[in-house]
């Protein structure tokens, strides 16, 4: 009997995906910079990689919504704020979905996850900074607390680049309310301490959520695809847990998804990289870790609540792994698949031959500081991804320092270029 990962599904918004799997999003970091942030040459050419791989759905890297508030001078930008050259995002959907792949945008605010030098405040739900340790929390603005008539402004954000995504072809778009960013950040207890209607219970909390997913059906039609990326847990005691979790999952129930993305973590406890959790009570089971789909467990305590299909990211790179979160349920399940693909990026065509390569990073982490490890991956998988944008080979044993100081240099480029057009800009709608 064949692998149901490799057979059709139908989403609920009634479109069919060519099999259950997903090219989890990445963080890309290949703006074009000087020309307001759009999709450059090289992320086309990524795109147009991953589209011939075999994947179902291809996940974009987050989109930032706003060109004051950039989680990193590389990342893509679809704002009303800033020109948008209509043909070149339209190109870059048609590549990347002309072998029958659905492509999705995952639309992203950072809210406090800012790193400083843009020169912007950063804001937030409460004025909480990251805190990654005494070394590298000085790489964050304390936030500014957000205003009822900017939160409302940051929900119009959300609906507007999704209903641009609708408009350029696009198959869908997925929220991220995960790894600490600023729907991520309402949600936590941790990072909300308001007293108005957007804080206090979990209630409260998930409002920014499930407003945004509202806003963002009332603009789109039925048939265009909505999901949600959530944390499974914070991992930090006093944060988002799973029983905030169900809440949110009964919330989310009839307002027309598509899928759920399961993750966890943030910038602090980044353990949608593999990190080690801080306490027993959050500890990932030996079972799962051995499977690597860290979130699996998760979905299978959700299975009898959540009305929509579940998606499965963390870790997966063998065949046997992708097997088991597909069937672990009679229900549709997906299964994300991120680092594994950034390094073999049709590797959904070779599973689906019966191969099985098991593409993992194999830069050598020891001696490193712990708080560094989880940068050096995600800097590792970041050179792929470039070395694939270069229409080159990934090098999946890259020198954790040589990816993390090349990492830094390209942001450092990036900044003077991207701050040339964000202040023009200002200086022209002042002017006007």
């Amino acid at each position: 009997m064949p692998s149901k990962a490799f057979t059709p599904a139908t989403l609920p918004n009634g479109s069919t995906i060519k099999n259950r799997i997903v090219k989890a999003a990445m963080e890309e970091n290949l703006a074009d910079v000087p020309s307001h942030n759009g999709p450059s040459a090289n992320l086309v050419r990524l795109y147009e990689t991953w589209g011939r791989g075999g994947s179902g759905i291809i996940l974009s890297g987050h989109i930032m919504l706003d060109p004051r508030s950039m989680a990193s001078a590389g990342d893509i930008l679809l704002s009303a704020d800033a020109p948008v050259d209509e043909e070149r995002w339209r190109d870059w959907i048609a590549r990347t979905q002309a072998e029958g792949g659905q492509f999705w945008f995952q639309l992203n605010h950072p809210g406090r996850q800012i790193r400083k030098g843009a020169g912007f405040p950063a804001y937030a739900p409460s004025a909480i900074r990251v805190d990654v340790g005494k070394l590298a929390s000085g790489m964050f603005e304390t936030p500014v607390a957000l205003t009822e008539e900017q939160i409302l402004e940051i929900i119009e954000r959300f609906a507007w680049a999704a209903k641009k995504c609708e408009d350029f072809g696009a198959s869908g778009v997925q929220v991220h309310s995960a790894h600490g960013y600023l729907s991520s950040q309402f949600l936590s207890p941790r990072t909300n301490v308001r007293t108005d209607r957007w804080g206090g219970s979990i209630e409260n909390r998930s409002r920014f959520l499930v407003e945004t997913v509202k806003a963002i059906r009332a603009k789109v039609s039925a048939k265009f695809g909505v999901a949600v990326k959530i944390n499974s847990s914070d991992f930090q005691k006093g944060g988002f847990n799973p029983e905030d979790l169900r809440y949110v999952v009964e919330k989310l129930n009839g307002l027309g998804l598509d899928f759920l993305e399961l993750s966890g973590g943030s910038y602090e406890i980044p353990a949608m990289m593999g990190a080690e959790v801080p306490d027993q009570e959050h500890k990932k089971a030996a079972s799962t870790k051995a499977r690597e789909a860290y979130f699996l467990t998760t979905a299978e305590s959700l299975d009898g609540l959540a009305e929509m299909p579940l998606l499965v990211t963390g870790g997966i790179s063998r065949l046997s792994t992708l097997n088991t979160v597909i069937e672990s349920t009679e229900k549709l399940r997906l299964a994300g698949v991120g680092t594994a693909i950034g390094l073999v990026p049709d590797l959904p065509n070779q599973w689906a031959e019966g191969k099985d390569p098991q593409p993992h990073l194999t830069c050598n982490t020891w001696f490193m500081p712990k708080i560094t490890v989880p940068l050096a991956r995600i800097a590792g998988v970041q050179w792929a991804l470039h070395q694939l944008g270069r229409g080159s080979k990934p090098w999946p044993g890259v020198w954790p320092t040589f990816s993390l100081v090349a990492l830094q240099l390209g942001e450092m480029r990036n900044m003077p270029k991207y701050l040339k057009w964000v202040k023009a800009l200002e200086v022209s709608s002042k002017t006007q």
